[in-house]
């Protein structure tokens, strides 16, 4: 058991009341959740300009869902913790700042890859220094707002998530259509136009520029986060007669969270929906460039943009929904995403196959179908560090982090891109020509080698198994719900923070 200590000069425990002045305070909660943005901005921008990438690069969709999957994921889980442990410890605000540096420099990285292996390398980088985003955030987070406020509060920062992805499609979107004609003359209005040249980067490289021109701003926003955001007081916000501990090692918040069956419940249906999340996010773009000629710029307008929007309100209103049911039912923050996942089931498969001739009633469709989803990001942060105490409370997120990167991110994009492969190549055998085509065939450049009934059978294909793949991968959402079902029978219990 932690040993209790004197509580330090300055950082006195004001009782379970919100740190700082209303207006700083909700600076800060801006200021984390834009971090938050940009975080996700980054990591989402290879999903938005995927299929000029795929082709760049001639790879398959395994090979895709690869360098979006297991690699970031396993860097991204395994940094978390170590740097989580250290924010338990040291100044949450310059650990944040030093990672915010490094992941916008990796993004920039990303767009002077010249191989798979560069862009593999880049995108290690950018979980790296990703993974000391979200376990201090939460941290200071916990310190500035009081238990019962902390839901919504989360439920706030919890909205970069989807507003990183509707920025990352609204930015990278045009920017990574732009032509090599723009591109070089943006760059030479800066003294850069023979660049694209000496770094040997061909024809189409709208989308590296939108890489460079993403991650170079970050820099900047590393130095304002660092100026501008005073590190709280720890515990400064826990209810009264909560004494300072020493801040727990990776062992005790283990031992800690061994008792709490909620969080692991939890974390195992927030994992399995991040595995939908980041495998739909990967290739949504690229199925509806296949399938109905939609182009990725065209996409991100039309598509990327609102959903990503929709999904936001449906983060703020899981949150908002979960503040106001608490107090009458404690249970609320873990079955409430339990009842959104499973309406959002047959609303993302209907949107996968409905005729684009109404793109109104698709957009709503689908909207609905993420805004669903997504009313889960909430409580999974709610419930992670409300089951812990304060000493532990970034190392539970961390771990929680851990376990949805390498199931969620980790297998997600990987599952999509292997099912892909698999329903197309039965695509290639159902229509009987699987004695001429393969699926490296079908996604040549150049199919003028073939008739054009053959031609026809290798877009179909390619397109359908993408389809085909995106739909079976949603319904991972049913043993999730079943998860969050299982955490709302424990977590009373398990609280240590009460929300009311």
């Amino acid at each position: 058991m932690a040993n209790v200590v004197a509580e330090p000069a300055g950082e006195a425990s004001a009782g379970g009341q919100n740190y700082g002045s209303a207006p700083y305070r909700g600076y800060v909660l801006l200021s984390l959740t834009f971090v938050y943005t940009l975080n996700f901005i980054d990591r989402n921008l290879l999903g938005v300009v995927a299929q000029p990438i795929i082709t760049t690069f001639g790879l398959s969709d395994t090979q895709y869902g690869f360098l979006n999957g297991p690699p970031f994921a396993l860097f991204y889980a395994l940094m978390g913790i170590p740097i989580a442990m250290a924010a338990d410890r040291f100044n949450r605000v310059a650990i944040m700042a030093i990672c915010i540096a490094v992941w916008s420099l990796m993004t920039a990285l990303c767009g002077f890859a010249t191989s798979f292996l560069f862009l593999l390398i880049a995108r290690v980088g950018v979980a790296i220094g990703e993974a000391g985003g979200t376990p201090p955030s939460n941290s200071i987070i916990g310190d500035y707002f009081k238990p019962r406020s902390r839901a919504n509060a989360l439920g706030i920062f919890a909205m970069g998530v989807t507003i990183g992805g509707a920025l990352a499609n609204a930015f990278g979107g045009p920017i990574g259509g732009m032509t090599d004609e723009t591109v070089l003359s943006i760059l030479g209005s800066v003294g850069l136009g023979g660049l694209p040249e000496q770094m040997g980067w061909g024809e189409s490289f709208g989308w590296r520029f939108a890489f460079i021109a993403l991650g170079v701003p970050g820099l900047l926003v590393a130095l304002i986060f660092f100026l501008t955001v005073k590190e709280p007081p720890r515990g400064f916000s826990d209810p009264p007669g909560t004494q300072r501990v020493e801040k727990a090692s990776f062992g005790e918040t283990l031992q800690e969270l061994f008792s709490k069956p909620s969080f692991w419940t939890m974390a195992m249906g927030a994992s399995l929906v991040a595995l939908v999340g980041y495998g739909l996010f990967g290739f949504q773009a690229p199925m509806m460039q296949r399938v109905y000629g939609v182009s990725p710029g065209e996409f991100a307008i039309r598509f990327g943009v609102p959903l990503a929007l929709v999904s936001a309100v449906g983060t703020f209103a899981g949150g908002f929904l979960t503040e106001k049911l608490s107090a009458r039912h404690p249970g609320a923050v873990a079955w409430l995403p339990a009842i959104g996942l499973i309406i959002s089931i047959p609303l993302y498969i209907g949107a996968f196959y409905m005729p684009q001739d109404n793109y109104l009633l698709v957009l709503v469709v689908w909207g609905l179908g993420a805004g669903a989803h997504y009313a889960y990001l909430s409580a999974q942060y709610t419930i992670g560090q409300g089951v812990v105490s304060q000493r532990s409370r970034a190392s539970a997120i961390a771990i929680l982090l851990f376990l949805i990167a390498l199931i969620g991110n980790g297998l997600g994009p990987q599952i999509v891109g292997i099912l892909s492969d698999i329903f197309m190549r039965m695509q290639i055998e159902a229509s009987g020509m699987s004695d001429v085509l393969t699926n490296e065939a079908c996604r040549a450049k150049d199919l003028s080698a073939f008739t054009p009934e053959q031609q026809d059978v290798c877009r179909m294909a390619y397109g359908e198994g993408l389809r085909q793949s995106m739909a079976a991968t949603v319904l991972f959402f049913i043993p999730a719900a079943i998860f969050y079902v299982l955490s709302s029978l424990t977590l009373k219990k398990d609280l240590v923070a009460k929300m009311s």
